[in-house]
């Protein structure tokens, strides 16, 4: 009985540790999240201003050659961002489950090591991969590794148009983004009516400039999604298995109750049971 007890005992030990490891990850994942989508609300003001400027000096009169959404015989390429890490719950799997037959794997720009396993194991074969920075700050130069392989891609004739598939949240649930990057359609520029600002480069110049780093900041503001979107995932998944967690420590501490309580009425009916022998002795 008291090895019995001594293995309960040991076990509930063990699942404490275990519950303590799970909210120790749930807080990290919690404090990442916040602080990317705090980011990428900044991005997204980077993006809106750079996109508002190309607006003025567009001025809506015209459409510079290459960067209308182009339609037919197109060469698509692919961006696709899953999980760095594991304990995020099924997070790869949908991402890559909404990889439809037309998007062609070797135009593939696969980001994160875990979503790259999965991929290898479906028979999947990127054309570039890299894996998601476990922290922010080193995202802007994963942005900037991304679009020099994809502008790499366009100059070699390897694609002409480019999607991307990041995971949103919303209603604290997953939801798929997919949403075209390259060529930049002009046309869902936000309009303006602030007077079209003197330029010394031809417009074509300044246009092709300007696109590439609201190019950038789209690639940026979709890592940031995945990287915050891959931590509530992990938040969810830990809070589902702290739960657990609580449920099997409860079942513990129950059975350790009852052994001790059968412990202690053993011991109870052995000390009544000798109190008689000896009296019967006398």
């Amino acid at each position: 009985m008291t090895e019995r007890l001594a293995d309960i005992s040991a076990r509930i030990d063990g699942i404490r540790q275990l519950g303590a490891v799970v909210n120790a990850m749930k807080g990290i994942a919690g404090a990442r999240a916040q602080q990317a989508r705090a980011q990428a609300f900044a991005v997204d003001s980077y993006a809106a201003t750079i996109a508002a400027a190309m607006s003025r000096v567009l001025a809506r009169e015209k459409t510079p050659p290459g960067t209308a959404a182009k339609s037919g015989d197109d060469r698509p390429g692919l961006l696709v961002f899953c999980a760095e890490h594991g304990f995020a719950g099924a997070f790869s799997e949908r991402v890559l489950d909404s990889i439809g037959a037309r998007d062609d794997p070797a135009y593939l720009f696969l980001i994160g090591n875990r979503g790259l396993s999965i991929a290898t194991a479906r028979g999947l074969k990127p054309h570039w991969t890299a894996p998601l920075p476990s922290h922010t700050p080193r995202i802007p130069r994963l942005a900037n590794q991304i679009t020099t392989a994809i502008y790499r891609a366009v100059a070699e004739g390897r694609i002409d148009c480019l999607d991307v598939v990041f995971t949103g949240w919303k209603s604290a649930r997953p939801a798929l983004v997919r949403q075209r990057l390259f060529p930049i359609d002009l046309a869902d520029l936000p309009k303006t009516t602030a007077e079209r600002p003197l330029t010394q480069l031809p417009d074509d110049t300044l246009i092709a400039s300007l696109g590439q780093d609201y190019f950038n900041a789209q690639v940026c503001k979709a890592a940031l999604h995945a990287f915050a979107s891959e931590n509530e995932a992990r938040m969810e998944a830990m809070s589902s298995a702290g739960s657990e967690i609580a449920r099997e420590l409860e079942t513990f501490q129950a059975t350790l109750s009852r052994v001790r309580q059968e412990a202690i009425t053993a011991e109870i009916i052995e000390l009544g049971t000798g109190a008689a022998a000896r009296r019967g002795k006398r």
